[in-house]
């Protein structure tokens, strides 16, 4: 906890906004992701989440098959802090248990796109976490990070070359990006960690929303990426 605070305070220069939002008892926590396996959006996010709840109380982050399958090493001790292999399943145990959980739909699709697209929230086609959200009976809470993304240059998104890697069959990813960045000058591929630019991050809490039955997934997907944009059209648009 105090190395995390160091961190977020000093060298990211963290400011969070709309923690009155967050409701007591497990609630799913949706976040716009930036910048991959380093992204500091997820160092803020939980630091943030155990100062205002306490170390004590049960907090997940649901991190992508690569993470945890392919770079086992890396899994074990993410894992420790807190990771959970993506799947349905896990996010079900962990809120049924009382837990919160935070998961970013975009994955690498959002993670790795474009620097000129860095503020813009791209949750992808995925439903899944609205349908969890009301199968759990939990609301969701948008957690929106502006100034992440800027912790490394995303200069190629690398679609074609993903593909022709077959990335998306072997590694559940469809994105091989090219960045500028630390420590590496140029780095390739989505398994190269970087250490993030010190650029300053801010957080943005949004109102919970409940799921109704009736509702679309799609149609509350969209919904929640709405919101989360115009959060993070403002947050651009008020920086110092």
């Amino acid at each position: 906890m105090p190395l995390a605070r160091a961190l977020c305070r000093r060298y990211f220069r963290l400011r969070v906004e709309g923690l009155d939002h967050l409701p007591e008892g497990p609630v799913l926590l949706v976040g716009n992701h930036n910048n991959g396996l380093a992204g500091p959006d997820i160092l803020c996010t939980l630091s943030t989440l155990w100062d205002a709840r306490g170390p004590e109380a049960p907090l997940y982050a649901l991190a992508h098959d690569f993470a945890m399958r392919q770079l086992t090493a890396f899994g074990a001790v993410i894992s420790r802090f807190g990771a959970l292999r993506a799947t349905r399943h896990n996010a079900r145990r962990a809120l049924g248990a009382g837990a919160s959980v935070l998961v970013y739909p975009g994955g690498d699709l959002e993670a790795y796109r474009h620097f000129r697209r860095r503020d813009e929230v791209i949750l992808g086609p995925r439903t899944g976490f609205v349908t969890l959200a009301r199968e759990a009976g939990v609301p969701i809470v948008p957690v929106v990070a502006q100034g992440a993304h800027r912790s490394a240059i995303v200069l190629h998104e690398g679609e074609g070359i993903a593909r022709r890697l077959g990335l998306k069959r072997w590694a559940r990813v469809e994105r091989f990006p090219v960045a500028l960045a630390l420590p590496w000058g140029l780095a390739a591929g989505p398994w190269l960690p970087w250490l993030p630019l010190p650029f300053s991050i801010r957080l943005r809490f949004l109102a919970p929303r409940r799921v109704d039955a009736a509702e679309d997934p799609a149609a509350v997907r969209e919904s929640l990426r709405a919101s989360m944009q115009s959060a993070l059209h403002d947050l651009a648009r008020s920086r110092p």
